[in-house]
């Protein structure tokens, strides 16, 4: 077992009052490490309620978010991640680049095994938009399961 206290002590965010952040640009994400590095699992975090705005109308817009990561050396720290992804509240992007944009700052803060990001998007202008992305393929023998969302299907 790892001494928590060692790999938590340089969190910025993690029991402490944070207000958020502007955009996600300047929002931080953190990383702790792992204390199973080597060992290949999946961590798994689901953002239901993602929302963004439109850069063109300014009108919000709706997704579930899954994002699935094999950790290397490092874990993203949950509340950091978090508020990352509230930070998109008030920023203007495609569903395409708001998706693409999480995933590349997961990559790059923790060089991950293995990363895939799905962004289920709820309709605008009366389509829906999934967008979908990973790093490569999974790490044979891993166990992947299903993301587990259902393709829009409106009151059908």
């Amino acid at each position: 077992m790892t001494d928590n206290k060692n790999i938590y002590s340089n969190l910025e965010s993690l029991g402490k009052m944070v207000s958020g952040y502007d955009s996600p640009e300047t929002a931080i994400l953190e990383r702790v490490s792992n204390p199973h590095d080597g060992t290949n699992y999946v961590a798994r975090f689901t953002a239901p309620e993602f929302t963004s705005l439109c850069p063109v109308t300014g009108q919000p817009d709706f997704a579930h978010i899954v994002i699935d990561y094999v950790p290397g050396k490092y874990l993203v720290e949950s509340k950091s991640l978090k508020l990352f992804l509230t930070s998109f509240r008030n920023h203007g992007a495609f569903h395409e680049d708001c998706t693409i944009y999480i995933a590349k700052r997961l990559v790059e803060l923790l060089e991950p095994v293995w990363l895939r990001i799905g962004g289920y998007w709820y309709p605008r202008g009366g389509i829906p938009i999934d967008v979908f992305w990973q790093t490569g393929n999974a790490p044979e023998g891993t166990w992947i399961p299903e993301q587990g969302v259902p393709t829009y299907r409106g009151r059908g």
